[in-house]
């Protein structure tokens, strides 16, 4: 009774908190509204640990996985509200509230689409989600920013669609109509009953739909292009927290249908997906002249691991759910990062960008400690998650795997090397056209916490991390 009303009276503060944040004009009554929210949210998050595997209103549960990327949403929506702030401050007071009321809207989706413990009730959250981006996305309002907006939302609409009607095959081969609610308990029994055919189809859909979200081949040019024009507070967020909610709708419904006989084939489509996302990737990064999209296709690269990790099993799905932790507060950081390189050097081209290191040390340092992390260096904590990776394809003798996964990471790290390196020490290429100003370095503050948190995990993953992971992978063949 208690989660219930909990749940509901977050989401109502949450709308009226969205709502009021969109009418106001006031900029300074916009920022109190908002802080007042992101403590909310820190506070429901706080809840849903204390009452760690309660369910609410029927249709929520606090559920180890969920609770885990709440968390990590909570963290990124303080660091990402900040630089919002920054960000935004010289907009006219309109766009300043649609900016926020819009930023309110994606959070609140978000912890809807973690929580949720039914396909129904993702799928409303996940496109709610759709809808808060489109806006943001279009914050600047440029002709290309509408492009990507409109692209976006038609592309997510098609992908949702396809995740859902996947799930509805599943329901025409089931005659006891109490199963047809399709939560995920209803979608067990289902899946139990099911022929294997239907359960491959349902599987595929599911897959290329949630693909839309997080940001795998071959769904993945929605999100690049969407990083690629979003404000950088909000780049940070698309590139992290909502792909974990494609990533969590897929790890659902890969673990219900884990039990049944089409657990290999599941695990060969996600290693060929992974692969190709990799592949994809190297790719575009080696020509890659937009530095916001370079990390796009970082992300691109990333989501790629985490499916090739959970198609290979074992170790693998400890490496999974680490890598896409680690991956939220890393890019989260690169992206804010970004930003701030933006507002130094007036660009986000690759050839009018450089001499970073002399224009600005400290945001030139923590992109040199964010490249490590996110190359997997040590001391990144990312390392023992691609070294759990291939541990587990050593352990199930997946040698040709081993070595097509190393070469493709060859290209990603030379990639990304030679570009972020030539941001902090060449000089430009081109002079930009583009006026500059300068940053304090205070504002550099979250991006080091972020860094520093995934090189703590390098060197000590507590008990209680280690338990909670283990816990959310017990289910899942051996």
């Amino acid at each position: 009774m208690i989660a219930s009303n909990i749940i509901v009276g977050f989401f109502v503060v949450s709308v009226i908190s969205s709502l009021m944040v969109g009418f106001i004009r006031s900029k300074t009554l916009i920022r109190w509204l908002t802080i007042f929210y992101t403590f909310i949210h820190l506070s429901f998050t706080g809840f849903c640990w204390v009452h760690l595997g309660e369910t609410g209103l029927d249709y929520f549960t606090f559920d180890h996985l969920g609770v885990l990327l709440l968390s990590v949403l909570s963290v990124l929506t303080v660091t990402t509200v900040f630089h919002g702030f920054i960000y935004v401050k010289n907009d006219p007071p309109r766009q300043y509230a649609i900016y926020h009321a819009a930023l309110i809207a994606l959070v609140t989706a978000m912890s809807g689409a973690y929580l949720a413990n039914g396909m129904t009730t993702v799928w409303i959250f996940v496109e709610a989600t759709t809808l808060a981006v489109a806006a943001l996305i279009y914050h600047d309002r440029t002709p290309v920013a509408l492009e990507a907006t409109w692209k976006y939302v038609f592309v997510c609409s098609v992908g949702i669609a396809l995740a859902y009607l996947g799930i509805l095959f599943l329901g025409f081969t089931v005659h006891d109509v109490r199963l047809l609610h399709l939560s995920f308990t209803s979608i067990t029994e289902i899946a139990k009953l099911a022929n294997p055919l239907y359960l491959k189809i349902a599987f595929v859909f599911v897959l290329v739909g949630y693909s839309t979200k997080m940001g795998l081949f071959p769904m993945h040019t929605v999100t690049v292009d969407a990083h690629t024009v979003a404000p950088p507070p909000i780049s940070a967020f698309i590139s992290t927290t909502l792909m974990n909610v494609g990533f969590l709708a897929i790890f659902r419904i890969y673990a219900l249908f884990s039990a049944t006989t089409i657990l290999s084939f599941m695990n060969h489509v996600l290693i060929l997906t992974g692969f190709l996302s990799l592949l994809v990737s190297a790719g575009y990064m080696l020509k890659a002249k937009h530095n916001k999209r370079m990390l796009a296709y970082s992300s691109l690269e990333n989501m790629g691991i985490v499916a090739i990790a959970l198609g290979i099993g074992g170790i693998g799905y400890y490496a999974a759910i680490l890598h896409i932790v680690l991956h939220s507060f890393t890019k989260a950081g690169l992206f804010y990062q970004m930003g701030q390189s933006y507002r130094v050097m007036g660009t986000y081209q690759l050839d009018e960008s450089g001499n970073y290191m002399n224009l600005y040390p400290a945001g030139a340092t923590a992109l040199l400690v964010g490249l490590l992390c996110i190359t997997a260096i040590p001391p990144s904590g990312m390392f023992i998650s691609e070294l759990y990776l291939l541990r587990a394809m050593v352990t199930g003798h997946y040698f040709v795997y081993l070595v097509i996964f190393s070469l493709l990471l060859c290209f990603v790290l030379y990639a990304l090397l030679t570009r972020v390196l030539h941001i902090v020490y060449s000089q430009p290429r081109k002079l930009p056209d583009h006026s500059m100003e300068r940053v304090n370095p205070w504002q550099t503050v979250s991006q080091y916490l972020l860094f520093s948190l995934v090189i703590f995990i390098c060197f000590v993953q507590p008990a209680a991390f280690r338990e909670l992971i283990e816990t959310i992978i017990s289910t899942l063949p051996k």
